[in-house]
């Protein structure tokens, strides 16, 4: 790497740093508003995963902090879920194939619909 090659975060002027950290909390912010909703069940999964191809942000989120934000679902289920399925548990929403979508709404309706007979 030569001198004008350098690794590391870009230069910028502290207005830039400034809109990049404001940026940067307005995703957090958004990402742990749609966590809440997953977990109060105002937000379907099908509708995050849609909404995750039109939205960079929403698209950003990984799919285990997604998973262990669903009500009944943990930590442990979270990773035995994208086990079984397949999933990495550095992947985000916006990186699942076809087939990993189908299979978490598979797992979630048949989980719902088990449960409505108890």
């Amino acid at each position: 790497m030569s001198a004008t090659e350098r690794a590391g975060p870009p230069d910028l002027t502290d207005d830039q740093r400034r809109a990049a950290l404001m940026k940067a909390a307005e995703a957090r912010q958004i990402r742990a508003e749609i966590k809440e909703q997953l977990k109060r069940g105002d937000l379907l999964l099908n509708d995050l995963l849609l909404r995750s191809d039109n939205e960079p942000v929403v698209g950003r989120l990984k799919v285990l902090s997604m998973l262990e934000a669903m009500p009944r679902t943990g930590k442990v289920r979270a990773r035995h879920i994208m086990r079984d399925l397949d999933i990495s548990e550095r992947r985000r929403l916006k990186g699942l194939g076809r087939q990993q979508r189908a299979g978490l709404l598979a797992h979630f309706t048949n989980e719902k619909q088990s449960r409505d007979y108890d």
